[in-house]
C-alpha cells in the first residue's frame, strides 16, 4: 500500500534547504510539479535565503530549440517530454554530482522561448545545486534516469484555478495574446500538468504554494 510523501510549508521547505546546504557537501535538489506551480518562486526563496551556497540549474534550459521543434513537428506542444534534450540534462546532473571544477549549464529565457546555452556557472564548491522542472519523477521518453541522481525531490503543490490563472498571467506579461495564452494553457499546459500529477507519489516532499 503507497503512502503519501509528508508535506512541508514553505517556511518549513526553505529550512531544510538551509540544512541541505550546511552540510557543505554537493547535494542536488529537485522541484518538481506542474507548469504556474511556483518551482522558479521557491527557487528565488531558496536564492535569497542562500546566497552563493546554492545555484539553479533549471531543467528548462534542456528545451530543444524551436528549429529542431519545428522539423520535429512538435513545435506547438513545446513543453511535453518529448521535446527536452534528456540525455544532455542526466549528462549534466552527473557531471554536477561529481564537479571538481567549475562548469557552465544552460538557462531558459523565457521572453526569447529559447535556451542560451553556458548561461549558468557552477563552481565546485557550492554545496546546494537546485534543480527545476515539470518531468524531474517521469518515467518516460528517458526521464526515469533523472530521478538516481538527486538527492531529493520534493512536489510543489498549488489550488489548480490559481495556477492556471498565474500561467496566462505569465504568457501575457511575455507579450502573447489573452486568446492565445488561454489556448496554450488549456490545450498545451494542461495536458503536460496531468501528466506530471501523476508522478506526485513519487517524491520524497509535497510542498504546499500559497
Amino acid at each position: 500500500m503507497s503512502t503519501r510523501p509528508p508535506s512541508l510549508s514553505l517556511a518549513q521547505a526553505v529550512d531544510r534547504a538551509s540544512d541541505f546546504a550546511a552540510t557543505g557537501e554537493r547535494r542536488l535538489l529537485g522541484l518538481a510539479g506542474p507548469p504556474g506551480v511556483g518551482k522558479s518562486t521557491l527557487s528565488a526563496l531558496l536564492q535569497q535565503r542562500l546566497g552563493g551556497a546554492m545555484v539553479v540549474v533549471g531543467m528548462d534550459g534542456f528545451h530543444l530549440a524551436n528549429a529542431e521543434l519545428i522539423r520535429l513537428g512538435r513545435r506547438e506542444r513545446k513543453g511535453a517530454p518529448d521535446t527536452f534534450d534528456v540525455d544532455g540534462y542526466v549528462a549534466l546532473l552527473r557531471r554536477l554530482r561529481r564537479q571538481d571544477a567549475p562548469l557552465y549549464a544552460p538557462r531558459f529565457d523565457r521572453d526569447l522561448e529559447e535556451s542560451i546555452g553556458s548561461a549558468v556557472r557552477v563552481e565546485p564548491d557550492v554545496p546546494l545545486v537546485v534543480t527545476e522542472g515539470n518531468y524531474l519523477l517521469f518515467d518516460e521518453h528517458g526521464w526515469d534516469d533523472v530521478r538516481p541522481e538527486l538527492d531529493e525531490v520534493w512536489y510543489l503543490r498549488l489550488d489548480g484555478d490559481e495556477r492556471r490563472r498565474r500561467l496566462v498571467q505569465r504568457r501575457l506579461g511575455h507579450g502573447d495574446t489573452l486568446e492565445h495564452s488561454a489556448y496554450w494553457v488549456n490545450n498545451v499546459d494542461e495536458p503536460n500538468a496531468a501528466r506530471v500529477a501523476s508522478t506526485r507519489r513519487l517524491a520524497d516532499r509535497i510542498v504546499e504554494m500559497p
